[in-house]
């Protein structure tokens, strides 16, 4: 059986465009993995206490027959094999992909947690996902996508860069 995740993808090092593509044709290359949408990208204000580059981000909506921990491994794999170093929480990174949600699972074990514990806070997020899962529920907010969205404010700033077509 396939299931439909939501993966949200970053960068703020190196050409990150080009590095948001590359993680997006690593996901869709692998053989568990089919991506059957994504959003435009965006370029968003950074998060946090260090100074650095805004963000370029996007997300892909994903088949799988992967399990949300296997999932999760294949995407440290794909980071690694783009030169991710996890170096300090919300600092620079050359790529950064997190599983958003896993159909409605909700899981808090010691290296996954779903939905994603911050999305809702952050417009980076919400705003490209809103794309093409604007009706999606969160299974513990009780809110659409879209409804989470018109809740957050305008900082961070986040605005779009590029159509996908």
């Amino acid at each position: 059986m396939k299931y439909k995740a939501f993966v949200g993808i970053g960068s703020n090092l190196g050409v990150p465009t080009e590095n948001c593509e590359e993680a997006i044709c690593l996901l869709n290359t692998s053989p568990k993995i089919e991506i059957v949408d994504r959003s435009n990208l965006y370029e968003s204000e950074p998060v946090g206490k260090i100074p650095q580059n805004w963000f370029v981000n996007t997300t892909v909506a994903i088949k799988t027959s992967l399990d949300p921990e296997s999932l999760l491994e294949e995407l440290f794999k794909i980071e690694n094999s783009l030169g991710r170093k996890r170096k300090e929480k919300w600092g620079p990174r050359i790529i950064d992909l997190d599983i958003l949600v896993y159909e409605n699972y909700v899981i808090n074990s010691a290296t996954l947690t779903l939905p994603h514990p911050e999305m809702t806070k952050r417009r980076f997020v919400l705003l490209p996902l809103s794309e093409f899962a604007g009706d999606y529920e969160h299974p513990i907010e009780n809110k659409t996508i879209s409804e989470l969205l018109k809740e957050l404010p305008e900082n961070p700033q986040v605005r779009k860069i590029s159509s996908t077509g």
